[in-house]
């Protein structure tokens, strides 16, 4: 396939996913968050894969469907060594990052080498590494992935000689959010000063939550553009907000993100506020990069298929009763009510006896219920006071809620 005709089936499939209205200003913020979405939004996924594996209780003859993302849980969950993991994704640039991902884990010798690519992704040495050990074994889009060039005319690969977990749109917000924080009088980095949780919630209420009242920033979070940068499409916009100003739905949760867990137990809040892993210890990376993982991650890892598509197209093509676990992520927040309803028949098609689906919202409460048809959620139960627990527990903390449903 041509990199014309890739990007024109991206396209398609990327607009059919997200647009829901047309000539209005909800399509035209629509359209605009498509043309956002083509590149690489997330370095790395923002959801907790700890709180996921405890959600999803994996078992060696699991299949298993999940939303690839950045690929940080896909590889993660290879620690529960199921029998296959499928990673399906509209993003291009996401397919590129799991592959390259995966053939590292497969390639690379050492965890020291893989880490230093995927870990702490900014040394010089790692383009030697991807020219020499990594480039003749990855398919031709990603290659040409790669080696293409970004809107400021810098080969994509550079990014982890120079600090891939600043790039995407991800990384770019999270910058913006420290220049309007200098701007502001404080600095966000200092919370990485923090030893004890006491300390952690002395620097939010110092340095954090009063940007949230900063006239500048309360415009910027008014207008769902601002927040592409954390891939919030405009239907996930106004089920976050709710009936609040967005910038104090903001503050709640990054709150939660800076004072309810340690920081050293916690890279999702040492990538916001540290804008970097601070160790390949526990707790400091996701489950795939501590050096423990690296002995069973090349072997697993050929366990990973990673597909360029649709998710519903995806089920549609696997036979009755065929897959165990689902992970949506926050997907089912896009969706109109025809396309949860298109998903949600084929997940009932294709599960197994056993069956769990497991979601993010941003909103609080699950979506499902009057949106999809009963005869459908029926044979489903919602484990709600599991699902609380892990909202509790995931270290990612932007979202609402965890969602998980078991077949009945």
């Amino acid at each position: 396939m041509s990199v014309q005709a890739g990007s024109v089936k991206q396209s398609t499939i990327l607009n059919d996913a997200i647009l829901q209205n047309r000539a209005s200003k909800a399509g035209l913020l629509e359209r605009a968050f498509s043309l956002a979405f083509r590149g690489l939004v997330y370095p790395q996924i923002w959801e907790d894969p700890v709180a996921d594996m405890e959600a999803l209780d994996i078992r060696p003859d699991h299949h298993i469907v999940t939303i690839a993302s950045g690929g940080c849980n896909a590889l993660s969950y290879l620690r529960a060594n199921p029998a296959k993991i499928t990673a399906v994704d509209l993003n291009a640039a996401h397919i590129a990052l799991n592959r390259l991902k995966s053939v590292a884990a497969q390639r690379l010798d050492s965890h020291e080498d893989f880490f230093r690519f995927f870990g702490q992704a900014d040394h010089k040495q790692n383009l030697a590494v991807y020219r020499d050990r990594l480039r003749p074994h990855l398919d031709e889009a990603s290659r040409k992935y790669w080696e293409g060039r970004d809107h400021f005319g810098r080969r994509r690969i550079n990014g982890f000689a120079k600090g891939f977990y600043r790039k995407g749109l991800l990384g770019n917000f999270i910058g913006l959010v420290h220049i309007l924080g200098r701007l502001g009088g404080a600095k966000p980095s200092l919370m990485m000063a923090a030893r004890t949780r006491e300390e952690q919630i002395e620097l939010f209420e110092q340095h954090i939550g009063p940007l949230f009242h900063k006239k500048l920033m309360r415009f910027l979070c008014s207008n769902p553009m601002a927040l592409f940068g954390l891939g919030i499409p405009p239907a996930q916009y106004r089920a976050l907000a709710g009936d609040r100003h967005m910038a104090d739905v903001l503050c709640e949760r990054t709150r939660k993100l800076a004072c309810d867990f340690a920081l050293a137990d916690n890279y999702f809040a040492q990538q916001a506020f540290g804008r970097a892993y601070q160790s390949a210890a526990p707790g400091s990376v996701p489950p795939y990069l501590e050096e423990a993982s690296f002995d069973w991650l090349g072997e697993r890892s050929r366990k990973l298929e990673i597909r360029h598509q649709n998710f519903i197209e995806f089920l549609a093509s696997q036979d009755a009763g065929s897959l165990d676990r689902y992970i949506l992520l926050d997907a089912q927040d896009w969706m109109t009510d025809q396309q949860l309803n298109r998903l949600w028949s084929e997940i009932d098609r294709t599960a197994k006896p056993g069956a769990r689906v497991l979601f993010r919202t941003a909103a609080e409460e699950t979506l499902l219920p009057g949106r999809v048809a009963d005869e459908l959620l029926s044979g489903w139960y919602y484990d709600a006071q599991l699902s609380q627990a892990l909202t509790r527990k995931d270290r990612s903390a932007i979202y609402g809620a965890m969602h998980l449903y078991r077949l009945k």
